[in-house]
């Protein structure tokens, strides 16, 4: 099963130093690029982020990325 593609570019997100985030791998979320339990029905889970610093953070929204949660690029090729 592969992920849907949410968009074929990064989300660039403000993450909270020391704050837990939870990415979608699935492409399904409603709440792009987190989790919102969408995956249940699938064999994907979500990948958890903790920030390390407060900064911008730019996440993978094609879910293919070897990277994952963050973006490598790898949507330059779908």
């Amino acid at each position: 099963m592969k992920p849907e593609i949410a968009q074929k570019s990064p989300y660039a997100v403000d993450v909270k130093a020391g704050e837990t985030y939870y990415w979608c791998s699935c492409g399904l979320s409603k709440s792009q690029p987190f989790c919102d339990g969408s995956h249940k029905p699938t064999e994907f889970k979500p990948v958890q982020l903790v920030a390390e610093k407060t900064e911008t953070v730019y996440l993978c929204g094609c879910k293919h990325s070897a990277n994952g949660p963050f973006c490598d690029g790898g949507h330059k090729s779908l």
